[in-house]
């Protein structure tokens, strides 16, 4: 049956609508829409709940010794909730005007613009960033990897409390694109109000539609539509970025030329955070398995002499994961005791656990136990975000841990250097409220409508069928993975998993890179690897840009 045809059925028959309803149903909004197109016209906006507002300021910034001078734009946009129809704002009266605002919600998204000056902004490239959560700012790539300035924090331990130092960046990525970094709706400075506003932008689909939005109405206000076009996501802007660019692409017509994304989690099947609410589906303890194997390896917990090659004792785990360790979990309840006790006597070996705990846990250790149980000894828990790093345990009874000392270590620093950054340097937010993350888990919607279903899947969220349509779409689409051997959040091996399970064809494969670093999910907090991956994504755009430089 034709796939649109069968869609409508399963429309109507969800509603209990027949088919001679559904056509009334159809002329009647007809009807509606005609009647709208007719009301009286009023100047536009007066109903509106938030107003577009921008300051712009300028600077220099010098990057691996070249100085280069830019306009920034600090504002926001207004953008709306999918189906919203323009028409249906508009008033025959005073009074229909109150009485329609805040019918539907609406949502101010913020962000900080940098112009290279001197540039031909209609053909130089322009990149789009934004951080993930869901819930967090971007305040992290911003102050972090590739704004102008960057905030100071210590390599793998608590940096000191006030005053920080924010310094130039000498690995801004100004040096090969302009810059647009994005809050996403609710925090950093921007807003969301009206009517069911959670409903309205928090999920996955409502917050990709809402960033399609904005960059469409970017494009249009600084005219930019004909620049070569990036996307840069981080941890849940990975899923963001392929929702989103699938959406660009075939729902409006904007080829991107690359994706770059940091940090990557497309599949939330592959998770180390929680495997044991899905049992029967072991694959995130396999692609988990190699970043416990580095932490162990970076704290020194590993039995015996510690490898001098850190990448060829990570190939070692991987071969490891793909055969024995895998065949053994598919085993399940049929293991054999014997194949059960070696398989924990060489995970142990691995991973620095003794292997009567593993044993133990049926071979099965998710992240929250690793982070609790690997420095156990010394009462210290292991960073989530950046295994790197370690602080004193909340509880060394707890099975897991219940804290992430990495974020503990830096997040003052970011959120206090922005905050200044912000007034001083951009003009902007003098009297608002900066929220580098919000608390939407209650309201989120993991539900998704992947590409060619009729409806939204409920359960794990899995992106991956939208990347493989928007690189079968666009075939010169060219993605680049990056992923730090320290995290724990989102596996290095879990990113390279899934791009080796895309459904697409064998030779797109080609279109997509991958770069590791010695460092954590925040790869740039490692001045060394920040250093790398502004390299690396430089020259990334440099090649796919189509300007023939």
């Amino acid at each position: 049956m034709n796939t649109l045809v069968k869609a409508a059925l399963l429309a109507a028959a969800a509603t209990g609508m027949t088919a001679a309803q559904a056509h009334q149903d159809s002329k009647d909004k007809g009807d509606q829409a005609a009647a709208a197109d007719n009301a009286p016209a009023l100047p536009p906006g007066p109903n509106a709940l938030f107003e577009p507002h921008s300051e712009q300021s300028s600077g220099t910034v010098s990057v691996e010794g070249k100085s280069i001078a830019y306009d920034a734009y600090a504002g926001t946009l207004v953008v709306h909730p999918e189906g919203w129809d323009d028409t249906a704002w508009r008033a025959k009266s005073a009074k229909d005007l109150e009485d329609k605002k805040g019918d539907q919600a609406e949502a101010s998204m913020f962000y900080v613009a940098y112009f290279k000056k001197g540039a031909p902004s209609a053909d130089r490239p322009i990149t789009f960033l934004f951080n993930g959560g869901p819930g967090s700012s971007t305040v992290w790539l911003h102050m972090g990897a590739f704004g102008p300035r960057r905030i100071i924090t210590s390599n793998d331990s608590h940096t000191p409390a006030a005053p920080y130092q924010l310094v130039n960046n000498d690995y801004s990525l100004l040096d090969a694109s302009d810059l647009v970094f994005i809050d996403a709706p609710g925090t950093g400075f921007s807003r969301v109000a009206g009517k069911d506003k959670e409903k309205a932008f928090y999920g996955v689909d409502q917050d990709a539609h809402a960033f399609s939005e904005f960059v469409r109405a970017f494009l249009t206000k600084y005219d930019r539509w004909n620049s070569p076009k990036y996307l840069f996501g981080e941890s849940y802007g990975t899923p963001r970025s392929a929702v989103l660019v699938n959406d660009l692409e075939t729902g409006n017509d904007v080829d991107v030329n690359g994706v770059v994304l940091l940090s990557q989690i497309l599949n939330f099947d592959l998770s180390i955070d929680t495997p044991s609410f899905n049992p029967g589906s072991d694959e995130a303890y396999i692609v988990g398995l190699p970043t416990f194997a580095a932490t162990a390896w970076y704290h020194n917990r590993l039995p015996g002499t510690r490898p001098a090659d850190l990448e060829a004792f990570l190939a070692q785990v991987e071969q490891f994961a793909n055969t024995d360790y895998a065949a053994a979990l598919q085993k399940g309840s049929e293991l054999d005791p014997a194949t059960k006790t070696r398989i924990a006597q060489q995970l142990s070996q691995y991973i620095g656990i003794p292997a009567a705990y593993i044993e133990k846990s049926n071979l099965r250790i998710d992240g929250g136990q690793f982070s609790q149980q690997l420095q156990i000894g010394s009462d210290l828990t292991t960073g989530r975000l950046d295994s790197r790093f370690s602080g004193p345990s909340m509880d060394p009874l707890e099975k897991e841990a219940d804290y992430d000392p990495q974020s503990a270590a830096i997040s003052s620093a970011y959120v206090s250097a922005f905050n200044d950054y912000a007034r001083r340097d951009l003009h902007y937010g003098l009297h608002q409220t900066y929220k580098p993350e919000i608390d939407v888990f209650k309201d989120w919607d993991f539900s998704h409508k992947q590409p060619g279903m009729p409806f939204a899947i409920r359960g794990a969220t899995n992106v991956m069928p939208d990347l493989a349509q928007a690189m079968k779409y666009n075939p010169d689409l060219k993605v680049m993975l990056n992923g730090g051997y320290f995290d724990l959040a989102t596996p290095f091996y879990e990113g390279w998993y899934e791009m080796h399970h895309l459904p697409i064809p064998d030779s797109l494969q080609n279109n997509i890179e991958y770069h590791y670093y010695q460092s954590g999910h925040m790869v740039y907090a490692n001045t060394e690897s920040l250093k790398q991956l502004h390299d690396n994504v430089a020259a990334f755009i440099r090649k796919t840009d189509n300007l023939g430089g």
